[in-house]
């Protein structure tokens, strides 16, 4: 591809494959936008999006990404996983037409839409074109809430099983106990809480306690848990 050459490309295995070394070429700076981490369905693309991390510490890393980023836990804990290792993620309100990735402000991949289950994306190499994309990821970066922020203003998206242990939590078993009645080991008991707390961002179960009760994650007033009995009133 020449300096000024804007190339389309069918389907994610020929991304990969003509200009996968692009998307991990980066030196200064690797942007990407998404409406949630599994976008790219792709391994080795969904690969670089997830693990793309500030090495050497002079690149920076943006991620934006919608609420739906975190419309489950697993999708969640992803994203976590991109903040500690040194990612910059921010969540937006606004609707995201394409898929972006932005390398250096050097080169740009758009997606495309959808075309019976497959996908175009533009490689775009022209300088004029690439600064307008960057100008809008931009103008959305701006607007957009850092993950920290947004995640303390919504309860995380437990899974059934958290919930559960939440509530055992909240009993006050003995951890040998509820692992018992979880049907599961003792290590993947705690590994499960050490999760939770991770989610809840709290650094202690006490905590984690004060914020279940916070958001409702208890007693049936937060998002998915209509159906949750209530239970003591007190952090766990």
């Amino acid at each position: 591809m020449s300096l000024d050459e804007n190339v389309v490309l069918r389907g994610e295995e020929e991304l990969a494959e003509r200009a996968g070394h692009l998307l991990t070429g980066a030196r200064r700076e690797f942007s990407c936008a998404a409406a949630d981490p599994a976008t790219w369905t792709l391994p080795s693309l969904r690969a670089c999006l997830l693990a793309a991390r500030p090495t050497p510490a002079r690149i920076t890393v943006r991620k934006l990404y919608t609420p739906r980023a975190l419309a489950d836990e697993e999708s969640e804990r992803l994203l976590l996983q991109g903040l500690a290792r040194g990612a910059r993620i921010r969540i937006t309100q606004a609707p995201l037409p394409h898929e972006t990735i932005i390398i250096d402000r050097r080169l740009a991949v758009l997606a495309g839409p959808p075309v019976r289950g497959v996908r175009d994306y533009t490689v775009v190499r022209s300088p004029g074109v690439v600064r307008n994309i960057a100008s809008l990821y931009e103008a959305a970066w701006d607007t957009a809430a850092d993950l920290a922020d947004h995640r303390r203003t919504r309860p995380p998206a437990l899974s059934a099983e958290s919930r559960a242990i939440l509530r055992l939590l909240a009993e006050g078993l003995k951890d040998e106990t509820a692992a018992r009645r979880l049907d599961m080991s003792l290590r993947t008991y705690r590994r499960r809480v050490a999760e939770i707390l991770t989610l809840l961002d709290a650094g202690s179960r006490f905590q984690a306690g004060l914020r279940a009760h916070e958001f409702g994650l208890l007693d049936g007033r937060s998002h998915g848990g209509g159906e949750d009995e209530a239970h003591v009133g007190q952090p766990f």
